[in-house]
């Protein structure tokens, strides 16, 4: 299955546009959450991606809720502590900032033990999608600062599964590292392609 994947889109109307043209060549398109910026015109942004034609799976971010996705997008599948089978593939999704992030009341947000409640149905996945990313990997700031999820890690750890996405740390896009046999993509808002079979 050919898979395109990005995250952290922000309206960014250039991007959508890349994406939407390449989606032609995917079989399956996911985003890993940030489609808008700080709760605010989601449906604008959403509406960036209406030229998607293949199936769409998407995670909301720490800048939506999973409730406003839903709304916003009816055709995509959205995944927040659930799983999804497309092709044989089986994927979990979680979205939010995790841990809690300082910008306040607008940002969706879990902490360390709800987040490792709801990622306790993940086992089985081959592919995980989550907007925060694992602690210790494609999780640092442009400060030094290590801010990923030690629940989203010890997921991976437990599950190991064949590819793990992420995107939240902007300083971060683009990068990836190892968890063991998973291969973990913080993906930015560009176009990422990934080959992955059941």
């Amino acid at each position: 299955m050919r898979i395109l994947a990005f995250s952290d889109l922000h309206h960014a109307r250039a991007r959508a546009a890349d994406l939407v043209a390449a989606s032609a060549d995917a079989d399956l398109v996911i985003g890993a959450g940030d489609y808008c910026n700080m709760r605010h015109d989601l449906g604008g942004a959403m509406a960036l991606l209406d030229g998607i034609a293949v199936p769409l799976v998407l995670v909301p971010g720490n800048a939506e809720s999973v409730d406003e996705l839903r709304a916003a997008a009816p055709r995509a599948t959205v995944l927040h502590g659930d799983a999804h089978e497309v092709g044989g593939l089986r994927l979990f999704g979680m979205g939010y900032g995790v841990p809690p992030t300082p910008f306040g009341q607008w940002s969706c947000d879990l902490d360390e033990d709800a987040a490792a409640t709801m990622l306790a149905g993940c086992d089985g996945a081959d592919l995980l999608i989550c907007h925060a990313p694992p602690k210790g990997v494609v999780d640092v700031t442009s400060g030094g600062e290590s801010v990923g999820s030690t629940a989203i890690r010890v997921a991976v750890e437990r599950i190991q599964p064949k590819l793990m996405f992420c995107g939240h740390i902007h300083d971060c896009w683009g990068q990836e590292g190892q968890i063991g046999d998973t291969r973990v993509v913080n993906l930015g808002p560009t176009v990422n392609w990934f080959d992955l079979g059941a």
